[in-house]
């Protein structure tokens, strides 16, 4: 035991040699021969088994690979960490070459061991990737870290994905994965781009991200060592930028992954702030955050001057926890909690003590996409979200920044003159007392994209559902304004600020 009370993190293992393609490339074969794909697996272990190993939970995984077939002996190595005959997994993999190589090392006399974690991940179009990450660390999950070890880079959790299904996958000439970990985002880039940077302020995630390029058959990247844009030379432009920073906001940096060093949200504030200048014209940026919410100030504000001059923004919280909740799931996915009380007591007292000096009452958490514009007046949109939406959600973001351009080039009598159409999947709902006469209020809510809801009235409600691109606004609302006897001239000046919402939201789309 340390002088904290917390036990000493075991050193990191060496990792295997990134300059050896053909290895890569033969235990790549084995692992598709076997099945060892995200599909076989889940075959194999059968849906809830599958799932829990996302929630850390290795026990039903293990239940289910108790016999000897190749891939179940390939999930008990690379995945579940256990040692294997030495014989039987030369039956399916070049064992001598993957012990020179470093992907295995001896266990014993007569079995082998994984020295990473590899975890099978389907790509979008049916790919089979592999994403490598240390000892304990494929699964996922708050009780995934297997090491407590300040470099130790992690595989798979739900952020990776949730950015990755949030990222627009236009073709692109040049992206940047901007502290790359286990590189899944950059996997993820190498189908659309010509050319992919990623970096980290981490060497040992460089190399682990060469090894999940290699081992998913990707081109390389151009891997570079540094904290935020360090590594990026002045000048140099990207068209698409995907970060999952270390965005935890704690009272000092111990885990690489998670801990960026700097006081509060300053890092996640400095990473948007600088992106501004490194993106083309009509590029993206995506970011993971967490923000403070901090006494007598509006988070929004504190966010709308995160964004730099020259880009559209649109921010979404997803989920707000209180300092408690906060502190309490960061010293969880440590560790800590299985240490000393008095040291555990102590380190939730240094998280209090930090946001007590901060004055922040709770944390946000969600996602930031910028878009580089020549519009005089970019659009910031900041608002809370916290349900369910459709993932992947690319298409979805790529089509809100289509629309905001069309509102701005569009004024209000633009807007009665054009035609609109009722999005696919939208549904209308009442809300009101039973056998009462008219409704309390009428809800749009869609079913595919962003999932939203959005309260209207009759005439909003009744303009929706004739939408079909045949009719302008402005004739439609003349229809409206005739069958509910009100003056058409104030029916097309108050409407349009409600059909522009609805477009805006993507209720209505432009014919």
């Amino acid at each position: 035991m340390s002088d904290s009370g917390l036990s000493s993190p075991s050193p990191l293992p060496p990792l295997p040699a990134a300059d050896r393609p053909e290895t890569a490339a033969r235990l790549r074969d084995a692992f598709l021969g076997a099945s060892f794909t995200a599909d076989g697996l889940l075959d194999l272990l059968g849906a809830p088994a599958y799932a829990a190993l996302a929630r850390s939970e290795t026990v039903p995984a293990l239940r289910a690979t108790r016999g000897d077939t190749p891939l179940e002996l390939l999930v008990r190595l690379f995945l579940l960490q256990q040692p294997v005959p030495h014989a039987r997994v030369a039956d399916v993999l070049p064992v001598d070459e993957c012990l020179a190589g470093g992907w295995l090392t001896a266990a014993g006399t007569d079995e082998v061991a994984a020295a990473v974690d590899v975890r099978p991940y389907g790509g979008p179009e049916g790919e089979d990737w592999f994403i490598v990450s240390d000892l304990g660390c494929a699964v996922g999950g708050a009780g995934g870290v297997g090491s407590r070890e300040e470099g130790v880079v992690l595989g798979v959790g739900g952020a990776s994905t949730t950015l990755a299904g949030l990222t627009v996958r236009t073709p692109v000439a040049a992206a940047l994965d901007l502290g790359t970990g286990s590189g899944i985002q950059a996997l993820h880039a190498t189908r659309h781009a010509t050319r992919v940077t990623a970096t980290d302020v981490n060497p040992r995630a460089l190399h682990i991200t060469a090894l999940t390029l290699a081992l998913s058959g990707a081109p390389a990247a151009d891997l570079r060592e540094g904290s935020l844009y360090a590594p990026v030379p002045d000048g140099e432009t990207y068209d698409l930028i995907v970060s999952n920073p270390p965005f935890v906001i704690s009272p000092g940096a111990r885990l690489t992954y998670r801990d960026g060093g700097m006081g509060g949200d300053d890092l996640c504030s400095t990473l948007v702030r600088q992106t501004g200048e490194r993106l083309n014209e009509g590029g993206f940026a995506h970011f993971l955050a967490n923000w403070q919410h901090v006494a007598g100030e509006e988070w929004q504000d504190r966010l709308r001057g995160w964004v730099p001059r020259g880009c559209d923004a649109w921010i979404v919280q997803r989920e707000v926890q209180d300092v408690t909740q906060y502190a309490e799931l960061w010293l969880r996915d440590a560790g800590d909690h299985r240490a000393d009380p008095a040291a555990y007591q102590a380190l939730y007292d240094a998280w209090l003590d930090e946001f007590e000096a901060r004055k922040v009452k709770a944390v946000g958490f969600g996602w930031i996409t910028l878009r580089r514009t020549a519009s005089a007046e970019p659009t910031v949109t900041v608002e809370e979200w916290p349900h369910p939406v459709e993932q992947p959600l690319g298409e979805t973001v790529l089509a809100h920044f289509a629309r905001l351009d069309y509102l701005r080039e569009h004024d209000d009598a633009a807007l009665l003159e054009a035609h609109f159409k009722l999005a696919a999947e939208v549904v209308q709902e009442q809300v009101g007392l039973p056998g009462a006469e008219d409704p309390e209020h009428v809800v749009l809510r869609q079913h595919r994209g962003m999932r939203r809801a959005t309260k209207v009235d009759t005439v909003g409600a009744g303009f929706a559902g004739v939408c079909d691109g045949s009719l302008s606004a402005g004739r439609i609302l003349d229809a409206i304004a005739q069958l509910v006897g009100e003056d058409p001239v104030l029916l097309r000046d108050r409407t349009p600020a409600q059909i522009r919402l609805l477009v805006e939201q993507g209720f209505l789309e432009p014919v």
